[in-house]
């Protein structure tokens, strides 16, 4: 099974940047997609970023020239870089993988980011 832990959450202020890291253990070779997802307080969880085993990446319309989702598979981990951060509404961001041969999803505990002033 396969695990993932993130790290990097926490308190900025808008218009700063933080970078989020998702390290997957658990024997995986990370031939998975990953991406990230991120659910603000009363909405639905949203994808923001998605990166293929060959690093295709996509950005969702609203953090696109803001965020960039990374990965090296060396070492097991992938990033999210978020620049620019607008005073939004606190949100959880969560690493997420698909395995390309069950296609169960496996999430990562979700840290909280939050965006001030």
């Amino acid at each position: 099974q396969v695990q993932l832990v993130e790290s990097g959450g926490g308190l900025v202020q808008p218009g700063g940047s933080l970078r989020l890291s998702c390290v997957a253990s658990g024997g995986t070779s990370m031939s998975y997609d990953m991406g990230w997802y991120r659910q603000n307080q009363g909405k639905q969880r949203e994808l923001v970023a998605h990166i293929t085993s060959n690093s295709r990446t996509k950005d969702a319309d609203a953090v696109k020239g803001r965020f960039t989702i990374s990965r090296d598979n060396a070492k097991n981990t992938v990033w999210l870089q978020m620049n620019s951060l607008k005073p939004d509404a606190p949100a959880v961001y969560y690493c997420t993988a698909r395995s390309p041969i069950s296609g169960n999803d496996y999430w990562g505990q979700g840290p909280q980011i939050t965006v001030s002033s």
